[in-house]
């Protein structure tokens, strides 16, 4: 339910009016003169002034302009007499959403009312969804406390607020297009769009229309103008996802842009300037890609501006926990489970610190998403992992994937366990080469497969 501020220096006039929107469905508060009205609207959510025109003290276009320096959007609409026309248009000018001739009859009213109430509905919700996303890509939600983590948010704060392009590189998964989007909420730019292009996605002809755009009758189909990507990013942040693998005719396009700052669409020949912050990204080395002739090396400085390299989940194990706790509760609130999973298994943990992660963080949501999804305990377990995740899982151990507070008892055992599997596998499962293999008895060996709970009808 809306809040409709009413603001006359006669408080019958405002009792009345007050009624009248009352019955409409809104709520009302009333002020009888602009210092009044300010200290209402400091202390209430209010969405919508409806004000005199002429009052003592502060008149409403006094009132206006001290509204618009706190909220530019919210609705005013001015109720003036025939005699203070000239100033309703003043107050028009001045960010009024509207104005009303006293007298006048309920039904105009109530139809100016709904209309600015209906406006700033959809301008709350967009605020809302803006600061949805700002909370999504704030620094604090990238998730990291390992040292190489912390080096990338030292870099990524230092460079935000600039112009500056940057290039992400990094292996699939490590989280670029998170970064990207950090970059760009935490720039004066973030109040215009942020355009993300995968460049690895497209045909080089279609990918090229995309980029820049394309005139009316540019190649078959093209039956209208259409901007390209540059264009509808202008004030704001383009993002170039797999920059590598843009064609040599393409990087030649790119790299003008960047030089002169402007572009011409396809089928076209007028220079169209354009203003946007360019983020790269790739999977490759770039700097070996110039080194082997498929990437120029003057579009490769221009890119490499400040260089971020995203660490691969490998290479920071010690963010595994915070990642799983975070998942746990993102996909947990997400699929609106009944009985929600607060953790994972020691033996889970174990796992995850030994796999390799190829897929690296966005491996690692999914495997927990679907754990999260079909666990029917609080706490997942093993057999709550894809199988095909079990069956890869790394076999040796990596001394730096054990966490530092992890149990001497506990690690010795993993290794051990890890160690028999291993064994049996290269045996092919036969029991007596895996003991040789070992250095142990088949007898000491079957006991440790007993206290390991091996599987070995399953071979796992």
């Amino acid at each position: 339910m809306e809040t409709i501020l009413i603001v006359d220096d006669e408080v019958n006039y405002t009792l009345i009016l007050a009624a009248v929107l009352e019955d409409e469905g809104f709520e009302t508060l009333t002020a009888n003169s602009g210092p009044a009205a300010l200290a209402t609207l400091s202390e209430s959510d209010v969405d919508l002034v409806l004000t005199d025109m002429k009052m003592p003290a502060m008149d409403g276009i006094d009132l206006l302009e001290r509204i618009k320096k706190e909220d530019v959007d919210l609705p005013v609409i001015m109720m003036t007499a025939h005699g203070t026309v000239e100033k309703a248009v003043e107050a028009m000018q001045k960010g009024a959403y509207n104005y009303i001739l006293k007298p006048f009859d309920n039904e105009r009213l109530v139809l100016y009312v709904n209309k600015a109430v209906s406006m700033y509905r959809v301008v709350k919700e967009n605020r809302q969804l803006r600061r949805a996303v700002e909370g999504r890509y704030s620094f604090h939600n990238i998730i990291g406390k390992s040292k190489a983590m912390q080096d990338v948010f030292h870099v990524i704060q230092k460079v935000a607020p600039a112009a500056a392009t940057v290039l992400l590189e990094g292996a699939s998964g490590t989280g670029k297009e998170l970064v990207a989007n950090a970059l760009h909420f935490n720039s004066p730019r973030k109040d215009k769009p942020f355009v993300a292009v995968n460049c690895s996605a497209l045909a080089e002809t279609l990918l090229e229309s995309e980029l820049f755009g394309h005139e009316k009758g540019a190649f078959t189909g093209a039956v209208s103008m259409k901007k390209g990507r540059f264009e509808i990013a202008d004030g704001g942040t383009l993002f170039l996802d797999e920059i590598g693998e843009l064609s040599s005719a393409l990087q030649v396009k790119l790299l003008r842009v960047l030089q002169e700052r402007v572009l011409e669409r396809v089928g076209g020949v007028k220079a169209i300037p354009v203003n946007i912050r360019l983020i790269a990204a790739t999977n490759k080395s770039l700097r070996e890609e110039v080194a082997k002739g498929n990437f120029r090396e003057d579009l490769f400085y221009r890119l490499n501006v400040v260089p971020i390299t995203l660490p691969s989940l490998r290479e920071r194990l010690e963010d595994i926990r915070p990642l799983v706790g975070h998942f746990i509760a993102k996909y947990s609130g997400e699929h609106n489970m009944g009985s929600p999973v607060t953790g994972i298994d020691r033996e889970v943990e174990r796992l995850f610190y030994e796999y390799d992660w190829p897929g690296n963080v966005r491996e690692l949501e999914n495997v927990i998403e679907r754990a999260v999804v079909l666990s029917p305990e609080a706490i997942i377990q093993v057999s709550d992992l894809p199988k095909d995740f079990i069956d890869n899982a790394h076999s040796t151990m990596h001394m730096d994937g054990i966490p530092v507070d992890a149990n001497l008892y506990d690690t010795l055992a993993l290794v051990e366990k890890n160690m028999i599997v291993r064994a049996l596998k290269k045996a092919n499962y036969i029991q007596a080469h895996a003991a040789e293999l070992l250095g142990i008895g088949k007898s000491g060996l079957n006991q440790k497969i007993k206290k390991y709970k091996l599987n070995l009808r399953d071979k796992a």
